[in-house]
């Protein structure tokens, strides 16, 4: 075993190792602060319901539509500088957003409304992310050969996941023993020593200094390229309802567990389930689905994840949850994989790196409409069924349209890409025809 491991580490570049811990930490720093914002937002800055939710979409929204122009900039400065720069900005962005209502921005406060000085801080914040993920999978394509190119990148995907597992723990006890704002101190530490990891350890791979980069306006043109393919933009539009799903196990299911259960519930382990489930079953569940073409788990996986909301609508405690986020991440295990093998199947060749960076579209768009959306269904479905006196709150129902409402949601998201599979198919039947 050990000769195996020194053999596996001597397989890959340094800069491959260097780059992964780097993204592994920035999970951490990421989920930490993300099981505990919309409670940071609603509990402890006293945002509504509504307005928690749409700083939440702020957030979410530009980290992850960012990468798009962020992957541009960082091939053509070098991942080394986009990542200095990234987790520079990581680190004061996360300082100050666990600092709002603090003294140390008070006076900014009474100049800037609460609400536009935390947008402000969270799309600065969002800025420094979104050049992350572009310069990880990036070191990772140019530090691998196409031997292990494969292993690297489901290495990649561990580790994101470990870290998104981690990350709530952290969370968790930070916010029991110091307070909920700690919980954005520990994602600016960490972001902090990366920033410095990456001055130390990190090199530029030689295949990137070696590159000839295409202007700027050149690579903005072949982005607009992507754009006015109307096929492959339904496809995102479409997966964007799985994410909008998904996102609400960051805005409403830490709100129920808090208002409907305990207000003392564990929610950031809670939330924590699906990254562990994906650890744990992962290859499992690979193994299962791998002969299945790539649409047909797409749809599997959006069907099974789809049953994640009746679940908790059967009985809605906390263990019926995490059984429920057990069933979303086998739905998640059995589409993402397959995502991005068929993106790459269906895209004009020698436009597959191009179309594989708008693969986070989706999940921009859902966090977009998802946190203002989820925060207003819940707001909606649970009005007039909580009563808060005195600081207590009393029960009166159960809000289950809420999760009737998003099983519908999934519904029409696995119809639609049952339909989008069939007109596919068909016209490339036609133009094989022809």
């Amino acid at each position: 075993m050990t000769s195996r491991l020194k053999q596996l580490f001597r397989n890959f570049h340094r800069s491959f190792w260097v780059a992964n811990t780097l993204e592994l930490f920035e999970r951490l720093a990421y989920y930490a602060q993300q099981v505990v914002m919309i409670i940071f937002l609603r509990n402890h800055l006293k945002f509504s319901e509504i307005d928690s939710g749409a700083l939440s979409s702020i957030f979410g929204g530009f980290v992850y539509l960012l990468p798009i122009f962020a992957g541009t900039f960082a091939d053509k400065y070098g991942f080394r500088k986009a990542f200095s720069f990234a987790f520079l900005v990581m680190m004061v962005g996360y300082f100050l957003i666990g600092s709002v209502g603090t003294p140390l921005l008070a006076g900014v406060a009474h100049i800037i409304p609460l609400f536009w000085l935390l947008a402000i801080l969270l799309i600065f914040t969002a800025i420094g992310e979104s050049f992350i993920k572009p310069s990880v999978l990036g070191t990772i394509a140019l530090s691998t050969t196409p031997q292990n190119k494969s292993l690297g990148y489901a290495i990649y995907y561990m580790l994101v996941n470990v870290g998104g597992a981690i990350g709530p723990l952290i969370a968790y006890f930070f916010r029991e023993r110091i307070g909920i704002e700690s919980v954005y101190m520990v994602s600016a530490t960490s972001c902090g020593l990366m920033f410095l990891g990456t001055i130390v350890f990190y090199k530029t791979p030689e295949a990137q200094l070696a590159m000839d980069q295409p202007g700027l306006g050149k690579k903005l043109a072949d982005m607009a390229r992507v754009l006015v393919n109307g096929r492959f933009m339904v496809f995102l539009l479409i997966f964007s309802l799985y994410w909008i799903m998904f996102w609400q196990t960051f805005v409403i299911i830490p709100m129920y567990v808090t208002d409907f259960i305990s207000k003392s519930a564990p929610f950031e382990l809670i939330e924590s389930v699906d990254a562990w489930a994906i650890i744990v079953l992962q290859v499992l569940v690979n193994r299962i689905t791998r002969k299945l073409p790539p649409v047909t788990s797409i749809v599997v996986g959006f069907a099974v994840s789809t049953l994640t909301w009746l679940v908790i609508a059967i009985h809605p405690t906390i263990w019926m949850i995490v059984a429920a986020l057990v069933v979303w991440s086998i739905g998640e295990m059995t589409q993402a994989p397959r995502y991005y093998e068929y993106i790459a199947d269906h895209a004009p060749k020698g436009q597959e790196a191009l179309f594989q960076g708008y693969a986070f579209l989706p999940i921009a768009i859902a966090w977009f409409i998802g946190g203002t959306f989820g925060a207003w269904l819940y707001a909606t479905t649970t009005k007039g069924l909580l009563v808060r006196t005195a600081g207590e709150v009393r029960v009166l129902g159960q809000p289950t349209a809420i999760w009737l409402v998003l099983t519908a949601i999934g519904v029409v998201a696995t119809i639609l890409m049952i339909g989008y599979n069939s007109y596919v198919s068909k016209k490339d039947r036609e133009a094989l025809a022809q």
